[in-house]
């Protein structure tokens, strides 16, 4: 496995990110009452616009050593495939959908097909959202990452990539969640930006990459055929039942800051596919012969210097373990829904007004 050159900063400022992450975690958990459901699960649904916008950005980039893989792969077409079809369709969820959503009063989409269908179909429905929410990939991905960066063997950046990005979420519920996602938003945006500055800088703007990029790389469909686009687009209807969308929406502080919060997001999100979009570009413009797996990390490590290679590292960290503690939480929630299971965990065996 080929590794990262790091010098001491750049090792202290993914120290300090790790450490502090773990804090976040811990100032939110004090301020969870574990014993409320409605306090656990949705932070008493008080989640305001801030807060809605980043937890739900950075909850949707955790495949990011796979979208350098396509982008150095396919080029410009990757943002057809992976980002236009999505904010389709969550505009759509966002005036269709997250208002009703949020009047719903529920904890997760189980609850849903509890009440109208009985416990066995909500049972059933908690299993399939258990699978849809695995972090199992992301948690893959960090191990990865982490042996890149520090040379570990893959057992002990599996171990400490899962215990960083999740020890918090069992303690401290969505308040964790949110308080580390405000956080990773920061870290994730900064990171890209800091890259992107820096080939622009050395390498020069479009004319740099139209002479070095096929055009292939250049192309809408970066060589892929029509009906492959159209499926991928159709993929991205998934939205309607991203659990992510669902229990922000329920989290809400109003329909208001549901709507508006995904609409803002959106815009978020197509800023940050420009910059891995052009990021993996430059990627292909300049680095040969490598594993497109590697096209981020091998471009960082080619490109900056002592402390923003640090900050780079970083962000990338933040964009998989956000989403790692995300899917964590959704795919406990599913499990532990009370309206969904014929038992209540002990740890939310107090009934709040919401579930009597």
């Amino acid at each position: 496995m080929q590794t990262i050159s790091l010098s001491i900063w750049d090792n202290l400022i993914l120290l300090f990110y790790l450490t502090f992450l773990i804090f976040l975690g811990y100032r939110a958990y004090r301020r969870t009452n574990i014993s409320e459901e409605n306090d656990f699960l949705l932070a008493n649904r008080s989640l305001s616009l801030p807060a809605f916008v980043a937890t739900l950005v950075t909850t949707w980039y955790g495949g990011i050593l796979g979208i350098g893989e396509f982008a150095f792969s396919y080029g410009i077409s990757t943002w057809i495939v992976f980002g236009l079809p999505y904010y389709v369709f969550a505009l759509l969820f966002a005036f269709f959908l997250a208002s009703k959503i949020h009047k719903e009063n529920r904890f997760t989409i189980a609850d849903i097909f509890y009440d109208r269908y009985g416990q066995k179909v909500g049972v059933l429905s908690s299993i399939f959202l258990l699978f849809m929410t695995t972090p199992a990939p992301y948690i893959l991905m960090v191990a990865l990452l982490l042996q890149i960066l520090f040379g570990w063997t893959f057992w002990i950046c599996l171990i400490i990539g899962t215990i960083v990005s999740t020890i918090y979420v069992f303690f401290g519920g969505f308040r964790s969640v949110v308080k580390t996602d405000k956080f990773q938003f920061i870290l994730i945006y900064s990171g890209f930006i800091l890259l992107l500055i820096f080939l622009v800088y050395q390498y020069g703007g479009l004319q740099f990459l139209k002479f070095n990029l096929s055009e292939t790389h250049l192309s809408w469909h970066g060589g892929n055929s029509l009906q492959y686009i159209i499926v991928w687009f159709f993929l991205a209807s998934w939205t309607f039942i991203d659990p992510g969308f669902h229990q922000r929406c329920y989290a809400a502080k109003s329909t208001a800051v549901a709507r508006k919060g995904i609409l803002i997001s959106v815009l978020f999100w197509f800023v940050f596919d420009f910059l891995t979009v052009s990021t993996g570009l430059y990627a292909a413009a300049t680095l040969n012969n490598i594993n497109p797996v590697m096209a981020y990390p091998l471009l960082a490590d080619k490109i900056l210097p002592p402390l923003a290679k640090g900050l780079f590292f970083t962000g990338m960290l933040a964009v998989i373990m956000s989403t790692i503690d995300s899917f964590t939480f959704l795919s406990a929630a599913s499990r532990l829904s009370s309206r969904s299971l014929p038992f209540r965990p002990a740890a939310f065996s107090t009934a709040s007004p919401l579930t009597t």
